[in-house]
């Protein structure tokens, strides 16, 4: 009867006036184009009104990054296609709408323990395969309850059978950047690139944050910030993943080292004084392009400049690279910084000190010891 309540409560949806899809329609339809915003049936369109609806459209595709999305598409993609794959609806697989627990329990069983020849996936991959699933089914006028016995027991017993610590990136501490921006040059993608390490380690940022930077406020429609180079400093305005938020990049004690000068160096030489701080470069490294850089150049700059400085030399190629990340930055920035903790949270954006305390990968442990303070 609830499934039923809820198909009907679909049928009548704003979202979508139009009956039920079947699987294979709505697992290729974007929820955030076409009819999933769209006018109710009883109200009657006009140029005012269809305009409002792709102003709406515009602001809910902005609720989650692109990136985010993408996922959320992929999870959708993938979950349907399982769907398909199950002949218990009509010979044509299961329907996977309105939700059902008991399907979902089971989607994610195959997952961590999977029947056919596809590798089990972990845990923290199933749960925001999960999210993907709540996300997805918000947009399409249904609710997911998680806590759902069907959902939320399955999902306690592959924890608890298949969890393990958490795999972190190494740091990359200070003299690590250093030996990392020495192995650069002076041409034109070289002050690009110190620029790029030097801003991305001193100021914390996610590599998103990095290549989304403009020079001034309101320069290109997918701005991610701006920046403001004072005497003292770099002030920066960032969009990030927790709201606004603006970090200080003070200048450094010597120019080889300073994030500020290097910025200037490459501003100047590449003549930008507006759009996308960091640009691609012709071939011939002779002038900037126009076109904002990709967040994977910055992964990749990363694991070039490593290997070049020898960092971690110690290990095969293949094991080394896969040890730094663009997260390596901001672990470095956390686990370096010797000032208080509180100011390295503000810095970086974290909601509170224990997710800070996981970025720290170098830290004085057991400077408070319980043990001899109770006595013993």
């Amino acid at each position: 009867m609830e499934q039923e309540r809820q198909s009907e409560n679909y049928e009548k949806s704003p979202l979508d006036p139009t009956n039920a899809p079947s699987p294979n329609e709505d697992s290729e339809r974007d929820p955030l184009s076409g009819e999933a915003l769209s006018l109710p049936t009883f109200v009657a369109g006009s140029g005012t009104l269809d305009r409002l609806v792709e102003t709406a459209r515009d602001y809910a595709k902005q609720a989650a990054s692109e990136n985010t999305l993408k996922a959320y598409a992929k999870d959708w993609a993938h979950f349907s296609r399982w769907c398909r794959m199950k002949g218990w609806y009509d010979q044509g697989g299961a329907d996977p709408l309105p939700p059902s627990p008991e399907m979902i329990g089971l989607y994610l069983a195959d997952l961590a323990a999977p029947t056919g020849k596809a590798p089990a996936l972990s845990v923290s991959t199933i749960d925001r395969r999960l999210s993907g699933l709540g996300w997805n089914y918000t947009q399409r006028g249904f609710t997911l309850d998680r806590k759902n016995r069907h959902i939320a027991t399955v999902l306690a017993g592959i924890k608890r059978k298949h969890a393990r610590p958490p795999v972190q990136k190494e740091a990359i501490l200070a003299e690590d950047i250093l030996d990392m921006v020495a192995t650069l040059g002076f041409g034109l993608r070289d002050l690009r690139d110190r620029a790029i390490l030097l801003i991305g380690y001193t100021g914390g940022l996610r590599r998103s944050e990095i290549v989304s930077l403009d020079v001034h406020k309101d320069d290109t429609p997918d701005s991610g910030g701006w920046i403001d180079i004072e005497e003292k400093g770099a002030l920066l305005t960032l969009n990030a993943k927790t709201g606004w938020r603006e970090v200080e990049i003070g200048r450094g004690s010597k120019d080889q080292s300073c994030p500020v000068r290097a910025l200037e160096q490459w501003l100047h030489f590449s003549k930008i004084d507006f759009g996308p701080v960091f640009q691609r470069v012709a071939r011939d490294d002779l002038k900037a392009m126009g076109a904002r850089l990709s967040d994977k150049h910055v992964a990749r700059l990363i694991k070039r400049t490593v290997l070049d400085a020898g960092i971690r030399g110690d290990l095969p190629e293949a094991e080394c690279l896969a040890l730094f990340s663009g997260h390596s930055l901001r672990a470095g920035l956390a686990s370096s910084a010797e000032v208080d903790e509180r100011y390295v949270q503000k810095h970086l954006g974290h909601a509170s000190a224990e997710m800070t305390r996981r970025y720290q990968r170098r830290r004085d442990r057991f400077r408070v010891n319980l043990t001899k303070a109770a006595g013993l």
